[in-house]
């Protein structure tokens, strides 16, 4: 698995554990709603370190548990 879809895949499990849609993690992260869906819909294949660490804040995680999941395992 590449790092990108590992990352998307990470943020839709967090996302759906919280119960959370894209709409909500971008207002709790302050990351434009439009940044969001053009990685996770795959239109870029990278994002920010400090997007994704303002994201896992929106998603009330730290950016060390993020990456902490098995499904890193497989990059």
């Amino acid at each position: 698995m590449q790092l990108s879809n590992a990352i998307r895949q990470r943020i839709i499990n967090l996302s759906e554990e919280k119960q959370l849609s894209l709409r909500e993690v971008s207002n709790r992260s302050k990351v434009p709603y439009q940044t969001i869906i053009t990685f996770m819909s795959g239109k870029t294949r990278t994002i920010r370190i400090g997007t994704l660490f303002d994201i896992c804040n929106g998603l009330d995680i730290e950016l060390i548990d993020f990456f902490s999941d098995d499904l890193f395992k497989e990059v």
